[in-house]
């Protein structure tokens, strides 16, 4: 099994970020709906925001290629988005910037091994990533392959194994399992691959197909991990309730499309990706009693943060299924939590967009700048941000 030990990405050449400054910043159901705090999900002023905006310099071997040796081994950088300051810790003393009464809400989702191999009939290699399972039978996947199949065509996977293509849906592909006596998930538990980010550069292995998973990961379904959830391990959880920190979950099935940069220039013509999620009524009574007791919600990764906003847009939190394809740029009105625990996020992408109108876009732009130079590791195996919310 390979890991890194997590004290620090070592020295080299330093580039400051290229964010530059702005003078804005950020400012399902059941019977146990909760009011949300703000009136309207964005503010009424124009905010007019270039996707160039969010680009920066990231010395490549700053991007983490492997987990550390401990899940907790990570460092941690704490942001007032108040204030602007900020602040370095180790991941293992999380706990002391919590207090009794607080909740930390996770996203229990389960990467899938979605990526498949096969063959045209042709002889042709086509590459699979399931997107989304639809049934005992039926996927939505992207397809790489030297020319796109056509409605009826079919591709040959290890053993024999056939899958017909039956409709094309922009640029996912609806696909049909022709095996009567084999269902999707015992497909992918026997052929797939588990599907790492696109910078991580080697193929998963026995390490990955742990530690690209988090502990508490029950609801399979997604292609990409919570990634801020990864830092957890079992000693830090049980350290947690020691501390009277309270814990629950939402479900939120991580779609390709996180990986995805944003290509418009303008940002507001962009078209996020649809993922499913579920608020439990649980989770609803819990965020009620913890505000009620004074105490704070903190969204463990950007994923709770999309589902719970979600679960919010009517005004009112409330519990149910749901997609969603919301998204949170600067401008925003947050409804639901006021702390952001998350990982650092690729330029140019819609998660930077979404910290951004968290924290503030001044405010992230020089934490990611002083996460560069202190050498933070990146992306999904690397550190994590503590963030407060900017209002």
């Amino acid at each position: 099994m390979r890991f890194v030990l997590c004290s620090g990405a070592g020295r080299g050449n330093r580039t400051p970020m290229k964010l530059p400054s702005r003078d804005f910043e950020s400012r399902a159901s059941t019977n146990s709906a909760i009011p949300a705090k703000r009136g309207s999900n964005y503010s009424k002023a124009l905010i007019h925001m270039r996707t160039s905006d969010y680009d920066f310099n990231l010395p490549p071997e700053l991007i983490a290629q492997l987990p550390c040796k401990q899940r907790s081994g990570s460092r941690l950088l704490h942001l007032d988005g108040q204030t602007g300051a900020r602040k370095d810790y180790r991941f293992g003393q999380l706990p002391s910037l919590l207090r009794p009464n607080d909740l930390l809400i996770f996203n229990d989702t389960r990467v899938i091994k979605a990526r498949l191999h096969g063959a045209k009939s042709s002889g042709g290699k086509v590459e699979i990533l399931v997107e989304r399972i639809l049934d005992q039978r039926r996927v939505l996947a992207h397809i790489r392959a030297s020319k796109a199949p056509k409605p009826s065509s079919r591709i040959i996977i290890a053993d024999g194994i056939t899958v017909e293509m039956l409709a094309r849906h922009g640029e996912l592909y609806e696909l049909r399992l022709v095996a009567d006596d084999l269902s999707v998930m015992e497909l992918l538990d026997r052929h797939g691959k588990l599907p790492l980010p696109p910078y991580i550069e080697h193929a998963a292995d026995s390490t990955d197909e742990e530690r690209y998973q988090t502990v508490f990961a029950r609801e399979p379904g997604a292609v990409a991990a919570p990634t801020a959830g990864l830092h957890f391990d079992a000693d830090m959880m049980a350290l947690l309730g020691k501390h009277g920190i309270n814990i629950a979950y939402v479900t939120l099935h991580v779609g390709a499309g996180t990986f995805q940069p944003v290509r418009t220039e303008d940002i507001s013509q962009h078209k996020m990706h649809s993922e499913l999620y579920t608020v439990p009524a649980e989770t609803v009574a819990l965020i009620h009693a913890t505000r009620l007791r004074d105490g704070r919600v903190t969204a463990v990764g950007t994923t709770v943060l999309r589902a719970l906003e979600s679960a919010a847009a009517s005004g009112e939190l409330q519990a149910g299924q749901g997609e969603t394809d919301i998204f949170i740029k600067p401008g925003y009105r947050f409804r639901v939590v006021e702390r952001l625990l998350t990982n650092f996020h690729l330029p140019r992408s819609t998660l930077l967009m979404l910290v951004s109108a968290f924290a503030g876009i001044d405010n992230i732009r020089h934490a990611y700048q002083h996460a560069i130079q202190e050498r933070y590791r990146f992306f999904s195996y690397g550190d994590a941000m503590l963030i407060e919310r900017a209002d």
